[in-house]
């Protein structure tokens, strides 16, 4: 969830909400109704037995709602099971050295997550107790937390009213109200905030925060809704105007930049991998990956200076094709077998030779980590 919620008992300092639309006028009318049909609807329907909920705890619903960002629950559970069975709580996740972190991250993508994650847990043995503080402005002052996923972790985990609107609850409001416009636009999303608000139920806040998700999830799906499984489909603006199929209202598109890079894919005598350690910023931080450089040329001279062995031995392998959430990136590989480092090299913080069994112990892109496994 990448958007962030207040307190519904906010105090005097409570941002104010846009004006009332026609929309927010039919919320407030409907606001008991639809919460009361998406309730019970959970309750016969809803997803009750998530890794994460059994058992429940502010550190278990942090580390799901933080996974749960850009991935779906099918693909997270089996991380999150991993995750926690190494790091069961907080202050292990904070005493954990980095590299542990993302190698148990690594396939998951979006790995700032997990360095957010491990920041966060540091400054919560810091500042709070080694707890995650139960207080909205604290959760969003910590790294990679803001407004709903502090909400969602407020609500699920003590039960506390706050409003969530990630990208379910976005898409389910959006139809249900008949909004137009971009719901990542600042007006639009001041409006789906101001009717998620309204919606509050004044009990049951865990199973109402998991009900939207699971609504959002597993019937007001992006494409092919299943609006004949939809407890508050006799309301719903979207379908009974026929427009499920265009709200919410896409991003505007626009062209997304193809970059290509050289993969140095260096095995010794032994058939150990050399890995280098990415800058702390930018793409991949911190993860190991293959030696990578931008064209051949800088390739080539990077291998002189670090390697004892010929560039045009090389083996060229078939292209690997990556996307990123703002371009695409091609891979062209190139393999040496039986290669050393120069002796002026050697192992160093940034650069090492890693034994195939220890690969899993790493941080390693999704596309590095599939192409190396992939040579058997």
């Amino acid at each position: 969830m990448n958007a962030r919620s207040q307190s519904a008992n906010a105090r005097p300092a409570r941002r104010k909400t846009a004006a009332p639309t026609a929309a927010t006028a039919t919320a407030t009318g409907a606001a008991d109704a639809f919460a009361a049909r998406l309730l019970a609807w959970f309750d016969v329907s809803g997803r009750h037995d998530l890794p994460w909920q059994h058992p429940r705890s502010p550190y278990r619903v942090w580390l799901s709602e933080i996974m749960l960002q850009q991935t779906q629950v099918k693909t997270a559970a089996p991380y999150f099971e991993r995750f926690v069975a190494r790091l069961p709580d907080l202050p292990a996740l904070a005493a954990a050295e980095q590299d542990t972190v993302l190698g148990l991250w690594s396939g998951l993508g979006y790995y700032a997550r997990a360095r957010n994650l491990h920041a966060a847990a540091k400054l919560c043995v810091e500042r709070h107790g080694g707890e995650l503080p139960r207080d909205i402005d604290a959760l969003t002052a910590l790294p990679g937390i803001g407004r709903s996923t502090a909400a969602a972790i407020l609500s699920q985990a003590w039960g506390d009213r706050h409003a969530i609107l990630d990208g379910n609850v976005k898409r389910v409001l959006s139809r249900y109200h008949g909004i137009d416009g971009f719901p990542g636009l600042p007006a639009v999303e001041r409006q789906l905030w101001a009717l998620a608000e309204s919606h509050l139920p004044p009990t049951r806040m865990t199973d109402y925060t998991q009900a939207q998700m699971d609504l959002g999830a597993t019937v007001c799906t992006r494409s092919d809704p299943a609006c004949i499984l939809c407890p508050v489909q006799s309301d719903c603006l979207a379908r009974i105007h026929g427009r499920t199929a265009e709200l919410p209202v896409p991003k505007p598109g626009k062209a997304v930049p193809q970059r290509h890079a050289q993969v140095l894919w260096l095995l010794d005598r032994s058939g150990r991998v050399l890995l280098q350690r990415r800058p702390p910023t930018g793409v991949w931080a911190a993860l190991w990956t293959l030696p990578q450089h931008e064209d051949e040329e800088a390739a080539e001279r990077w291998f002189e200076t670090h390697v004892d062995a010929e560039y045009a031995d090389g083996e060229a392998l078939a292209p690997v094709a990556h996307a990123f959430s703002h371009y695409k990136l091609e891979l062209q590989p190139r393999r040496w077998r039986a290669v050393a480092l120069r002796a002026r090299v050697g192992d160093n913080d940034d650069l090492r030779w890693v034994a195939r069994e220890e690969l899993a112990e790493l941080g390693i892109p999704a596309p590095i980590r599939k192409l190396i496994e992939a040579a058997g």
